[in-house]
């Protein structure tokens, strides 16, 4: 049966920190550099995976996917946020924020089951290295990401249109910088246990079972590293995790506090902050934290830069 809504086409007012003007002030500039970072630092790895043939590995085929994912998800985000930082104009058309909305849930989604992917790759690296080109064929892992990308585009198909059919009472001002699911559920005037348990249990199937996989796939890794003799090797193995895990712990660290939670319990400045983490802290400094220890992409990169430099000579 079709709800009437009586908010239904009309533009939305995105609050986020309006109430603190020099706060946006710090804000933009704050949010300005991580931008910038992201885009350089995601299309860097974009490029170097394409471009080094010894990159051409399932890993770098992953993380390579994990930097357009980043680049993209930040991309749907900040544009808008900086105009709203930087002016007085708040407003976002309805379709502009269905839209937000969608990209948005199909990024984040897709981007959970991708790390679950990508620790199953260091599984098969470090438990199973003999087989590991066997394992991890070029026809698997198109297969593993395109059910990532699947799994991303159902969760958004499914929670968006109901979400953005809540009747609002004419309630146009969002208490976010953004189109977010949990902030414009909880401005709704109906009864929204039913989409709250939808979002709950794709919440549980699309967060909690992939990090389920990585803590399994890792316990199995840690166990195959206790059994490494040789230091050099140990070495290895932690440098090959280390960059993931800590990868997976910011991302599912934030996003599940969010998701996992009722909307009425929703603490607004709290979830502004922890959404500006994943949004645009995390995406900025996953490149970082996959090249400072890595020695192939930083070979890639010194190798790249001295062929620019040997074309400028000549």
């Amino acid at each position: 049966m079709a709800k009437h809504n009586d908010s239904h086409f009309q533009p939305f007012i995105l609050m986020g920190f309006s109430d603190r003007p020099r706060l946006e002030q710090a804000l933009f500039i704050f949010v300005l550099v991580f931008y910038m970072l992201a885009l350089v630092g995601n299309m860097a790895i974009i490029l170097l995976s394409a471009l080094d043939t010894r990159l051409h590995t399932p890993m770098y085929f992953f993380l390579g996917n994990l930097s357009f994912l980043d680049l993209c998800f930040t991309t749907s985000i900040v544009p808008q946020l900086l105009w709203n930082l930087w002016g007085p104009e708040k407003t976002i058309s309805y379709q502009g924020c269905a839209a937000q909305l969608y990209i948005y849930m199909v990024l984040g989604s897709t981007e959970c089951v991708l790390l679950a992917v990508m620790s199953y790759d260091r599984y098969v690296a470090i438990c199973r290295p003999l087989h590991y080109m066997a394992v991890m064929h070029p026809r698997l892992c198109l297969q593993l990401v395109s059910v990532a990308w699947c799994c991303g585009f159902l969760n958004s198909f499914i929670m968006c249109p109901q979400t953005m059919r809540l009747s609002r009472c004419g309630r146009r001002q969002v208490d976010h910088f953004l189109c977010e699911m949990p902030a414009l559920i909880a401005m709704s005037c109906e009864d929204t246990m039913l989409v709250e348990a939808f979002a709950f249990a794709l919440g549980v199937a699309l967060l909690l079972v992939p990090l389920s996989l990585i803590l399994v796939s890792y316990g199995m890794i840690v166990a195959t590293v206790l059994r490494i003799q040789s230091a050099a090797g140990l070495k290895k193995a932690f440098s090959t995790c280390s960059s993931h895990l800590t990868v997976v712990s910011l991302f599912y660290g934030t996003i599940i506090y969010m998701y996992l939670q009722p909307a009425n319990s929703y603490l607004q400045d709290q979830g502004k902050f922890l959404t500006l983490f994943y949004t645009v802290i995390t995406p900025s400094v996953n490149p970082l934290i996959y090249t400072l220890r890595n020695q192939d992409v930083k070979g890639a990169a010194k190798k790249f830069l001295a062929c620019k430099k040997e074309h400028r000579v000549e």
